[in-house]
């Protein structure tokens, strides 16, 4: 059962850090792709995890290049380049804050999404 558990909250997760990309890129560059800012959710939760694991031990630096990462994850996937792939982001991240106070409110789910970092 606790496998199940987790694999239904890492789908949640993914679904709500994939909603905070979803509505930056729309914001940013127009671009109105769901299914495009889940991938982009997984890639970039992925590279996060690799680039802490390595280097996320180093005070400032280390989280400081897992967001790095995460950010060249997205300006890879939607056009505009790093300033806009850093706006994608803290769009991203807002977005996420909000959904997930508002479930946390209403009681459906804890305070992480998985695809936005610190989230």
């Amino acid at each position: 059962m606790a496998l199940i558990d987790s694999v239904i909250v890492f789908l949640v997760s993914l679904l709500i850090g994939a909603l905070g990309i979803y509505v930056g890129a729309r914001v940013v560059t127009d671009r109105d792709d769901y299914s495009y800012a889940i991938i982009t959710a997984l890639i970039g939760a992925v590279i996060w995890v690799v680039v802490a694991f390595f280097v996320g031990w180093i005070p400032f630096l280390g989280p400081l290049l897992a967001l790095l990462a995460y950010v060249a994850v997205i300006n890879a996937r939607y056009p505009g380049g790093w300033l806009n792939a850093a706006a994608i982001a803290m769009i991203a991240w807002l977005a996420s804050v909000i959904v997930l106070y508002i479930l946390g409110v209403l009681g459906f789910a804890s305070f992480e999404a998985i695809g936005v970092p610190g989230v």
